[in-house]
């Protein structure tokens, strides 16, 4: 699924409702994508975040199904992680909209280094 760009059906995904402090890793990797201080409810069916961690993904045109969207990859693998739109939260205004089933998760601490 992560290398076909596909991802989970809405409201289907094992980390749309998570909602315990931590962090969110490329599952290939291990690198660091977002912390769960930066998830919200977006209504949209997929995990959503205000922030991705720096340097953690890239951006790329995606103009399938007809649309023009923003896709994110992971960095340190390529894995299609979802897409990026100017429609989130303050205090950036996106909303990283994520397959969680590309996701793997870590309950526990979010400071900067924690393991």
């Amino acid at each position: 699924m992560a290398f076909e760009h596909g991802t989970e059906r809405p409201f289907t995904g094992c980390h749309l409702h998570e909602k315990r402090p931590g962090r969110f890793f490329d599952p290939l990797s291990g690198a660091l994508l977002f912390r769960s201080a930066t998830k919200f409810e977006s209504g949209s069916g997929w995990p959503s975040f205000f922030a991705a961690e720096p340097d953690a993904v890239t951006e790329h045109e995606d103009r399938s199904y007809g649309m023009v969207r923003t896709e994110v990859r992971s960095r340190a693998t390529g894995i299609h992680l979802g897409h990026v739109f100017p429609d989130g939260p303050p205090p950036t205004g996106l909303r990283y909209c994520i397959n969680g089933n590309v996701l793997a998760f870590a309950p526990g601490a979010e400071a900067e280094g924690a393991a």
